[in-house]
């Protein structure tokens, strides 16, 4: 039987793309899918130790946390003795089984991350130019990186934050709390997948850069506007008190900073480029 030959993509018609597109989903739904199973497996750690870690007093994050609300003078940040007492109960008869399911799948996307870009590159690249593909090279490194980042800061900052605050919140002593275990479940995959997303940023700003829809001139004029809405997502993803948001709210603004450098360095790079080519 004759082999395969690929398509120069100049060749390919859309129905071509489509086929190839749909190998690459195909792919990408597979690698998630076998994490799943893995995560599935393992269940027990994956529950016991990473999804209920904050729930536990001694989790690592709680120390870390009370310092920073000393030096802001503040003590409510401190898990003291009796604090976070509170049961996870599941009241729904396949509600423990559909936990499992909708959890591993959730793992299997953010540990199978980087392989889901790796197949994006490869659905993209051959229609990028030689050199766009050289200087695109980092770009499953760093946007892995920066998702892995934001992951760990929405797992390690944000979920003790929410569960501290939450747990401890109460509008009469005769309410005793008894959180479902998809509820708790929601804050942790929402508050790292928010996470992750959020730290993309420098990328998002390298490709908007890129095609001309984002400038440097531009983020730093706005650049009061973006403190606003940095403060609201503080606002919306942590508990409503100022060192909670201050903690979140400063790393989202060091990314945008980073992003307005980035920016300017592929503007400036874009430039260069058009009067090589005689177009500017």
């Amino acid at each position: 039987m004759a082999k395969k030959v690929k398509k120069h993509p100049d060749e390919m018609s859309f129905l071509d793309h489509l086929e190839e597109l749909r190998w690459h989903l195909i792919r990408s739904t597979l690698a998630i899918l076998i994490i799943a199973i893995v995560a599935f497996i393992f269940k027990r750690f994956l529950f016991d130790v990473i999804i209920f870690g904050p729930a536990y007093p001694d989790f690592v994050s709680y120390e870390m946390l009370c310092n920073v609300s000393k030096m802001f003078g503040m003590e409510k940040g401190c898990i003291n003795e009796g604090d976070m007492e509170f049961v996870l109960q599941s009241r729904k008869v396949s509600g423990q089984f559909s936990v499992a399911i909708w959890t591993s799948i959730t793992a299997g996307f953010v540990l199978g991350f980087p392989y889901l870009l790796y197949e994006f590159w490869r659905f993209i690249s051959p229609g990028l130019y030689a050199n766009e593909r050289s200087s695109s090279k980092g770009f499953i490194f760093a946007a892995s990186f920066l998702f892995f980042l934001g992951v760990l800061f929405g797992y390690f900052i944000v979920v003790p934050l929410s569960i501290n605050f939450l747990s401890n919140f109460t509008i009469s002593d005769t309410i005793e709390n008894q959180f479902d275990i998809e509820s708790f479940i929601s804050i942790v995959r929402s508050s790292v997948l928010a996470g992750g997303i959020i730290f993309e940023l420098p990328i998002i700003i390298y490709f908007l850069s890129k095609i001309g829809l984002i400038t440097p001139q531009y983020m730093r004029k706005n650049r009061k506007f973006a403190l606003v809405i940095v403060l609201i997502i503080a606002a919306v993803i942590t508990p409503p008190d100022l060192p909670t948001q201050i903690i979140v709210s400063v790393p989202i603004l060091i990314l945008y900073e980073v992003s307005i450098h980035i920016s300017r360095v592929v503007v400036k790079r874009e430039l260069k480029k058009a009067k090589k080519a005689g177009l500017a």
